[in-house]
């Protein structure tokens, strides 16, 4: 058991220096086998990642289990804004790799009574830029970092308990850490009458820790039909840490001040149902919720005094988003070719949160419509499982005549936004 843990927290290490990208703040899910179905599961969730999609799915579970799961994130974005013919900015994102991933352990306790350890990027948001692409926004200047990465890592000890053959439930501590790093322009100052000064870059910083609980419900009426519900809780996490404008230090102030930000992962229900209407063939659906309007504005405190009260006059120590909550729809089927070889495909839907009046390219969002497809093989006590999802975004105009139709905060930056996004998954899982 101990080596077990051990096992699972290098497998912590090494996400938790990686990132992962998803509509809102959270991932579209976790585990191979999951998300090649569409990330249906909640009803069905029998393998491994029900620690991420019903915890109430380890009631079934009658054997231990270590398991691993990696995902590669690799993100195409492009921000484009004109005038009549001219591009202002004609900008396209450079690939890049953000892994994630979910490692977990499953250990019965008795017959009805099952125990597990999971610990998984469960959410992520972010975006990188060319500087000189953006030099439009930055005053001609092209060494400036344009990106954010916005990260939660949850640690996920798990209670289930199977009540009869037919009915499980689950509940399941969430502890966070978090990461919420920023670059962009600072913008100008004016000194002096005709003076004005360039601020360069601003840098933050910030990391904190959160907690929240899932509770789920597994229901298998027959061996043939089940239905499954998950609810999670809204969790703040707390951060704080550093920002930084060096060139404030050469006007005779302080280059860098602490602050800090509360950001709510917002609360996440879902219900879903699996069904095998032929022998060899299973079919899942989910509905599932997620309370982003709970987000909404994200506050800034600064301890420097200066520092406080130049961002409240620029209206840059609140962050108003005006998120939307919204509901996902999912699909998906899994056919057993034979005992040893599984394929699998899906689809799901997945709406932004994001207004046209917030919308900025630090912080994307988009309508998803998500294929997914993968494989499984069987090797002895071995499973393995290849999954790959597809997100097709719907392309973002955001024009001046628009905007002016939309009650205030109006803060958006205007012009033409595309995103698609290719996820591949892995996972390993080891019955014993």
């Amino acid at each position: 058991m101990k080596k077990t843990i051990g096992i699972i927290f290098v497998f912590a290490a090494i996400i938790g220096g990686s990132f992962a990208f998803g509509n809102g703040l959270n991932l579209n899910g976790l585990g191979s086998r999951a998300i090649s179905m569409g990330g249906a599961f909640v009803g069905l969730a029998d393998d491994f990642s029900a620690l991420f999609w019903n915890p109430a799915g380890l009631g079934f579970q009658k054997s231990r289990i270590l398991s691993f799961n990696i995902l590669d994130v690799v993100p195409s974005a492009t921000y484009r804004r004109s005038a009549g013919s001219v591009d202002l900015v004609n900008a396209e994102s450079p690939t890049k790799h953000y892994l994630g991933g979910l490692g977990g352990y499953i250990q019965p306790i008795d017959d009805s009574l099952v125990a597990g350890i999971g610990i998984y990027s469960s959410a992520g948001l972010g975006s990188a830029w060319n500087s000189s692409d953006l030099a439009y926004y930055s005053g001609g200047r092209t060494d400036i970092d344009w990106s954010t990465r916005v990260g939660l890592f949850t640690f996920a000890p798990t209670l289930a308990y199977r009540i009869n053959d037919s009915l499980s439930v689950g509940v399941q501590l969430n502890i966070h850490y978090g990461f919420f790093n920023m670059n962009t322009y600072a913008g100008q100052v004016s000194q002096a009458p005709g003076s004005v000064v360039d601020l360069g870059l601003y840098e933050e910083s910030l990391s904190g820790w959160g907690l929240g609980a899932s509770i789920g419900a597994l229901y298998k009426p027959s061996d043939r039909l089940s239905f499954g519900f998950t609810y999670r809780t809204a969790s703040t996490v707390k951060f704080s840490g550093q920002a930084m404008i060096s060139t404030l230090s050469y006007l005779g102030y302080s280059g860098t001040s602490d602050m800090e930000r509360p950001v709510t992962w917002p609360s996440w229900l879902a219900f879903g149902a699996a069904v095998q209407p032929l022998d060899g063939l299973t079919v899942t659906a989910d509905v599932q919720y997620t309370d982003w309007k709970s987000v909404g504005v994200l506050d800034s405190t600064y301890t420097d005094s200066f520092w406080a009260t130049m961002m409240a006059m620029n209206g840059k120590n609140r962050m108003d988003l005006s998120w939307e909550s919204r509901v996902q729809v999912r699909v998906g089927a899994e056919y057993r070719l034979n005992p040893d070889w599984t394929v699998r495909a899906g689809y799901y839907n997945d709406p932004s949160p994001a207004p046209d009046r917030t919308i900025n390219i630090l912080i994307p969002s988009f309508d998803y419509n998500g294929l997914t497809l993968g494989f499984g093989r069987t090797v002895g006590g071995i499973q393995i499982d290849f999954g790959l999802e597809m997100l097709f975004g719907k392309k973002r105009i955001i024009d001046f005549v628009q905007i002016q139709t939309v009650p205030p905060p109006t803060t958006p930056m205007l012009g033409t936004y595309t995103m698609t996004i290719l996820v591949p998954h892995l996972s390993v899982s080891h019955r014993f």
